[in-house]
């Protein structure tokens, strides 16, 4: 069971950084593309696209939630350090998860359609990118917290003790009792 907890520990923080790393490229190449277009070129683009960037993003977005939430049972059921770590990441991927019903559900249906005015559009594209920036920064978080959570499995950085008795034992001094 430990190296199953293991394994998803690991899946959880690769997928979450997967899922942070897309959402901010979406925010830094994407959105500032949809915001160069024209009103129209916009609307024209995001319904050509609509569903391409929702087969990515969904997917992504529910298997980090889904292994996430995995690897936080597994450790508070003992098989995984950072039961609170875990537990942070699966509430921020939770709230990553709730931005789309909550806004942009709405919202990219509203561009796919068209039933938006294009006198409209920059506002609801800097809405957008408002919303966006926000999830993407529970995602960033999520992510270092889950590896941060693997890395340090009791919870603080290895300290290496003795360093001063190592370093003595590298270059031990004339006279000293160390061969």
């Amino acid at each position: 069971m430990q190296d199953l907890a293991s394994l998803v520990g690991v899946l959880a923080t690769a997928s979450l950084g997967l899922s942070a790393g897309a959402l901010l490229a979406e925010a830094g190449v994407l959105v500032p593309f949809w915001r160069s277009e024209s009103p129209e070129s916009f609307l024209a683009w995001y319904k050509r696209y609509a569903a391409l960037l929702l087969s990515f993003f969904g997917p992504l977005e529910v298997a980090s939630g889904v292994l996430v939430v995995v690897a936080t049972a597994f450790a508070w059921a003992g098989f995984l350090p950072g039961r609170f770590l875990f537990t942070a990441c699966a509430l921020l991927t939770v709230a990553v998860l709730a931005s789309f019903p909550l806004y942009f559900r709405s919202a990219n249906a509203s561009f796919e359609s068209g039933s938006i005015e294009e006198a409209n559009v920059p506002s609801e594209l800097q809405r957008w990118a408002t919303w966006h920036w926000g999830r993407t920064i529970l995602a960033i978080i999520a992510f270092l917290l889950s590896a941060v959570a693997l890395a340090y499995p009791d919870g603080t950085p290895a300290v290496h003790e003795g360093t001063a008795a190592n370093h003595q034992q590298l270059r031990p001094e004339e006279g000293s009792a160390e061969p």
